[in-house]
């Protein structure tokens, strides 16, 4: 149980991590690729924007590290005289600064633009080649006009093209596909995600150690005191046994000599009750602390065998035992104990089956289990109940008010046989009904 407690405890501390760590991994990734492609695609705008078939020379100049024309020179920088639009008797102050400022300068005069490769092809709308720029020897012209006529017939305005990032953009007669090159891009998110799963993965290696030693340290306390629970009990039963011999049997001895006497049938019938709880507790630390030896058993013979003297008692209640057994089930259990689980599961049913009810026991082969079945007519369990009935001592309101033997262990002792035989029990509420299901790893 505690073992299965660690592990728990750590799959649930690694998959928080993993999880965690895949979500950071995606969102750096996808941010860092967002942010870079859209840097391209600016670039590739203002290239698309500053390109012209016929004053090529001057608006590239400045990328080979040419002058360009001066705001002097250019025609377009002069103002009319007599422009309404600029008084001359306006002071300078009041003369609105179009200029940009020193501090946000053009994409073109960037580092990132000067550096990057462009490529370009001017197709016309009639689909002629009017123009290829190719200023490296990665890729042919033929190749690049025909990927830039493929990029036109896809009618797609942006994207990614192998290596390359590509921008359209229509102009007077004819379209530019503008090309850059993608592969330092490429090299460096690939570069940025094989460290992050390196370092990220040596980081979820010594986190798991860690989660182990954590794990371990969390539920130490809790399963030495599950220990020392279960040493008192069993101290405690064996030191009763004899206390409750000795009273049993001096009430024997007075009552032969009193006769029928109101107290000491009292003391008789609390006796009796001390007795079955302190058999109980014993049973239950027996299955608990010890490995029941193994062997090889037809569970379709013991099931049917031990569920036949459970008829008589049912028929006498006004009750029905109904069965169906699979023939030729086997296991790898202990006689002895799977037959208390039977006992158990059926007295169970027995004591809570409905006035005139049915009971259901079945067993039958699921792919690699045997599956276990005792179902009885009965009052809900409520849901909130249906983990505690297996604790021990746990008992539901109509049990604390019932005069029968049953302290609540019972269920715990069918829990520790199905947990020795590596198996799992589990309560299910239905169409009115109440079952109980065990289900036992099978022999092939």
């Amino acid at each position: 149980m505690f073992k299965q407690s660690r592990q728990k405890i750590l799959v649930s501390i690694m998959a928080i991590l993993i999880c965690l760590f895949l979500g950071i991994l995606i969102i750096i990734y996808a941010s860092s690729f967002h942010d870079v492609a859209d840097e391209n695609y600016e670039m590739l705008e203002r290239y698309a924007e500053l390109y012209s078939l016929t004053e090529e020379e001057e608006y590239f100049g400045d990328l080979s590290g040419e002058d360009t024309p001066s705001e002097a020179d250019d025609p377009r920088s002069e103002t009319p005289t007599g422009d309404p639009a600029q008084p001359d008797n306006l002071p300078d102050s009041d003369i609105p600064d179009s200029r940009p400022e020193e501090n946000d300068p053009p994409p073109e005069s960037t580092p990132t633009f000067r550096l990057s490769t462009f490529y370009s092809v001017a197709i016309s709308d009639d689909g002629e080649i009017l123009q290829t720029e190719n200023t490296n020897i990665s890729y042919e012209n033929e190749e690049l006009e025909d990927i830039a006529a493929e990029i036109i017939q896809s009618r797609k305005n942006k994207g990614i093209h192998g290596n390359l990032i590509y921008y359209t953009m229509k102009k007077d007669g004819y379209t530019l596909v503008a090309f850059v090159d993608n592969t330092i891009m490429s090299e460096s998110m690939s570069t940025l995600f094989h460290y992050t799963l390196i370092y990220g993965g040596a980081a979820i290696i010594l986190i798991f150690f860690l989660s182990i030693f954590l794990a371990k340290k969390i539920v130490d306390p809790l399963e030495e005191s599950y220990q020392s629970q279960k040493q008192f009990i069993s101290d405690a039963g064996h030191e009763l046994k004899t206390p409750i011999a000795v009273i049993n049997t001096s009430a024997e001895l007075l009552s032969r000599e009193l006769g029928e006497n109101t107290w000491l049938a009292n003391i008789q019938y609390e006796n009796d009750h001390m007795g079955a709880l302190v058999t109980q507790m014993l049973e239950l630390a027996r299955t608990e602390n010890t490995v029941p030896p193994m062997e090889r058993l037809d569970f379709s013979r013991l099931a049917a065998g031990e569920a036949l003297p459970f008829e008589s008692i049912a028929f006498e209640k006004g009750l029905r035992l109904v069965y169906r057994i699979t023939e030729d089930i086997q296991v790898q259990g202990n006689a002895a104990q799977l037959r208390q689980l039977i006992s158990i599961l059926l007295d169970n049913a027995l004591h809570h089956c409905t006035v005139n009810g049915e009971i259901g026991f079945s067993l039958c082969a699921e792919r690699n289990t045997a599956s276990l079945s005792v179902a009885n007519d009965g009052e809900e369990i409520p849901p909130e109940s249906r983990d505690k009935i297996f604790e021990r001592f746990y008992r539901g309101d109509s049990a604390r008010n019932s005069e029968d033997k049953r302290y609540g262990l019972g269920l715990a002792i069918a829990r520790a046989i199905v947990s020795a035989h590596h198996g799992n029990i589990e309560v299910l509420c239905h169409d009115g009904k109440v079952e109980f299901t065990v289900t036992i790893p099978v022999l092939k």
